[in-house]
């Protein structure tokens, strides 16, 4: 006879009995989610010694596994977790679940599938289709993938074993993406104030928005000032900065998650009403003495006073082109010294801390930390900004006043003022020329029919 074994106190025996006969067999099972490490047992006996010429024997437990043969069971039989996920191996991307999973025990989770769906019900604005991923469970070891998810929504990863029984569970929330752009961003003309649609928190949670607003002035262009503002999740509104009447607003407005910035909705706007000074006009911006030859050109510069706490460190930026879009990038950029390798390219040339007007020498060939007045070249069409940086936690300002003009190959140095002041003179005695001919001719005519009469 054996006594009942005193193994894991999970074990479940059938029959379940205090003692066991020789070579009875006894079958072993688990809890759910747990194998015993032999499924069937039996008493047994082997020799211990030998006394007196005869075998001393003791009594022992036999056991059999999925392989079907008896061995000699010699350490304590434990249920064991048959399905087990491999630590660090459970992964949730924007899209997909994946989880690598091993069982302990040969062929003990053959009967086994894992499945994944939506966790709950989803309801607008943030609705997500279901999808169900179900896959049975094959050898010892393998990686079960759920795809074509939706961001940021809990789906529950389960194993079980068919037709109801519930072995593990998880719920796994998927990686949050950007955000959709708002879908819509208009302009309260009563109070001049912008507004946005909220954006739900569908793909990630919304931190934020960021607001870009890109004011030009009228006709020429002349002042550029870009806005970059940073605006928590509850606002969804900000005032537009009021300029001169024509003033062209650009406006671009995204919502942001923990994985980054959404696309942007992008609308123009116009208004007829002005708050602030009026930036300073074409007149005020004419470039003077531009000296091909020595690479030179003077700029009257005024500082722009019209940017509350801005300070007056000014930076007058150059660039090789008269391209809009590549000033609005300028304006806006961080800038690096000038690089001879690549003229084209924006740069610094000079700081300057201007409180006055001031006749500015653009290319004299000055260096200083961080700027290089590079000589002009004959031929290129430039483009100087003044630009005046506003920097707060929130917010960055980038105020532009634009210079453009040309160096003109074979252009003698010397006033715009005087060219203009000779082609007027020019056309005045071209005219007068024109008169005094009129004049004599209409004389002549006169004359003829008098002398015909005299003559007769």
């Amino acid at each position: 006879m054996c006594q009942k074994p005193s193994w894991d106190t999970r074990l479940r025996l059938a029959p379940d009995q205090e003692e066991y006969s020789r070579n009875e067999e006894v079958m072993l099972s688990c809890p759910k989610g747990f194998e015993p490490s032999f499924t069937h047992i039996k008493c047994s006996r082997e020799v211990q010694s030998i006394s007196t010429g005869k075998p001393v024997y003791r009594e022992v437990w036999m056991g059999k596994g999925t392989g079907g043969a008896w061995t000699r069971i010699r350490s304590m039989v434990e249920c064991v977790e048959a399905f087990q996920v491999v630590p660090g191996t459970l992964d949730a991307s924007t899209t997909s679940i994946k989880l690598n999973w091993t069982c302990s025990l040969p062929d003990a989770c053959e009967r086994m599938q894992a499945t994944c769906r939506l966790a709950g019900p989803s309801s607008p604005p943030c609705e997500a289709e279901e999808v169900t991923g179900q896959e049975m469970l094959h050898g010892q070891n393998g990686t079960f993938t759920c795809n074509h998810l939706q961001p940021f929504t809990d789906y529950s990863v389960t194993i079980s074993v068919p037709p109801s029984t519930i072995l593990f569970t998880w719920v796994i929330r998927t990686e949050e993406t950007v955000p959709e752009k708002p879908e819509r961003l208009w302009l309260d003309a009563s109070t001049g104030t912008l507004r946005w649609q909220a954006l739900p928190s569908c793909k990630g949670e919304i931190l934020g928005y960021q607001l870009n607003v890109t004011t030009r002035g009228p006709q020429d262009g002349g002042f550029l000032q870009v806005e970059r503002l940073m605006l928590s999740s509850s606002v969804t509104e900000q005032p537009l900065p009021a300029h001169g009447p024509g003033t062209s607003y650009t406006v671009a407005v995204r919502g942001l998650t923990a994985a980054g910035a959404g696309a942007a909705l992008l609308e123009e706007f116009q208004t007829n009403s002005s708050e602030t000074p009026d930036p300073p006009d074409v007149s005020s911006r004419l470039v003077r003495d531009i000296s091909p030859s020595r690479g030179m050109a003077v700029l009257p510069l005024r500082p722009i006073t019209w940017v509350p706490e801005a300070g007056s460190k000014h930076q007058l930026l150059v660039a090789a082109t008269h391209n809009g879009t590549a000033l609005e990038g300028a304006c806006s950029g961080e800038l690096q010294p000038f690089n001879a390798s690549r003229p084209p390219d924006a740069y610094v040339a000079a700081v300057l801390n201007l409180t006055a007007p001031t006749a500015f020498v653009l290319g004299d060939g000055t260096h200083g930390h961080g700027f290089h007045n590079a000589p002009l070249r004959p031929g290129w069409d430039y483009t100087a900004l003044l630009r005046l940086v506003r920097r707060s936690q929130q917010e960055e300002t980038f105020t532009c006043v634009c210079y453009s003009f040309s160096v003109v190959a074979g252009q003698p140095p010397g006033s715009w003022t005087g060219i203009v002041t000779g082609v007027v003179v020019l056309l005045l005695l071209l005219l007068l020329f024109a008169g005094i001919v009129w004049f004599v001719l209409s004389r002549r005519r006169k004359a003829v029919p008098i002398k015909a009469k005299e003559n007769n």
